[in-house]
This record gives C-alpha cells, sequence and structure tokens, in this order.
C-alpha cells in the first residue's frame, strides 16, 4: 500500500535496535504466506533491507523495453541468516522479494509453490468505485526466469497439515534451520 515503505523503516529501525541488544538472535523469517503483493517499486525497496548495493532485484521486459532494479541503499540486515516462507497466496510483489533472496543466494525459501504472478500492471483509478488494470510489462528473476503461472519453487517444500490447524509446520522448519 501507500505507506509501506514508511511502515517497513519503523518496523526495521526498532528491529535492528532489538537485535543489537539481544546477541541470541541466529536470524531472521520473513513470513511472505498469502501476502497478494504490492507496489513494484516497494519490493525493491524491501528487498533492499537484506540485499548488497548492486544487487539485482527484478528485470522488467516491456514491449520495447528491458530495465534492471537494482539495490541503491544500505539495508540493515545484509548479513543476518534469513528464510522466507512462502505458499500459494505469495503473489506478485511478495514473489519479487522472495525470488530476489532466492537468486541471489540471500535466503532460504520454505513452503509450497507460489502463485505465479510474473506481470506489472498499472492501476488507474477511474471514480465511483470503479478501476482498471492495464499489463504493462513482465516481471522476471534476477537470473532471468518468469514465474508467471508456475511460481517460485521453495528450496524446502513444507505442507501445512490441514488436520493440525493448530501447528505450522512451515514456520516450525524455519525455526529448524536457523538454529542448526
Amino acid at each position: 500500500g501507500d505507506q509501506t515503505n514508511k511502515e517497513w523503516t519503523s518496523l526495521v529501525n526498532n528491529l535492528d535496535l532489538q537485535i543489537q541488544q539481544d546477541k541470541s538472535v541466529k536470524g531472521l523469517i520473513l513470513d511472505l504466506r498469502n501476502n497478494p503483493g504490492g507496489y513494484l517499486t516497494d519490493a525493491v525497496f524491501i528487498a533492499s533491507e537484506f540485499l548488497g548495493v548492486g544487487k539485482t532485484v527484478v528485470l522488467e521486459e516491456g514491449p520495447d523495453s528491458k530495465k534492471t532494479s537494482s539495490v541503491a541503499r544500505k539495508g540493515l540486515f545484509t548479513n543476518i541468516p534469513l528464510i522466507i516462507l512462502i505458499n500459494k497466496g505469495s503473489a506478485s510483489a511478495s514473489e519479487i522479494v522472495a525470488a530476489a533472496m532466492q537468486d541471489n543466494n540471500r535466503a532460504v525459501l520454505i513452503g509450497e509453490v507460489s502463485f505465479g504472478k510474473g506481470t506489472i500492471q498499472m492501476a488507474d483509478d477511474l471514480g465511483n468505485g470503479a478501476g482498471l488494470h492495464i499489463t504493462i510489462a513482465k516481471w522476471l528473476t534476477p537470473k532471468g526466469v518468469w514465474v508467471n503461472s508456475k511460481g517460485l519453487k521453495p528450496d524446502i517444500e513444507v505442507k501445512l497439515d490441514d488436520k493440525d490447524k493448530n501447528r505450522d509446520k512451515q514456520l516450525e522448519r524455519a525455526v529448524e534451520e536457523l538454529v542448526k
């Protein structure tokens, strides 16, 4: 949404202070499950928190152009171990963040294959609650893979147990990965 970067900055600044004070922190788990995405610029901003300056976050391919979006700022968490949780509800901008981490060997993805929305849309408000979304480009992972309709494959596939709703096997596996 419109406040993503502001809210993110506030959150990570507070988290960074906590991590500096608590030396027992082994890493971070970024839960992108059931996150339908948002703005491309916000995805690049958030990915920049974990990747070094100059690293590619996403490739855009339009009808007449190609564009690379790379990290242009120093993030707070470029060296701490990172696990990202994804599932079939992870789409669009959340897939961009996860793919950037995976392709740059920055994080381990755990969960299920993501949604697979590999397009960039321009939204137009037409008034009276109506809107129009026009696909203007496709996005590719830093390694040039188009995830449209196939999604991102996690490094470690873990299905949730439909019979035991009180247990989050994906989160449990992420914690196991950080403490081993």
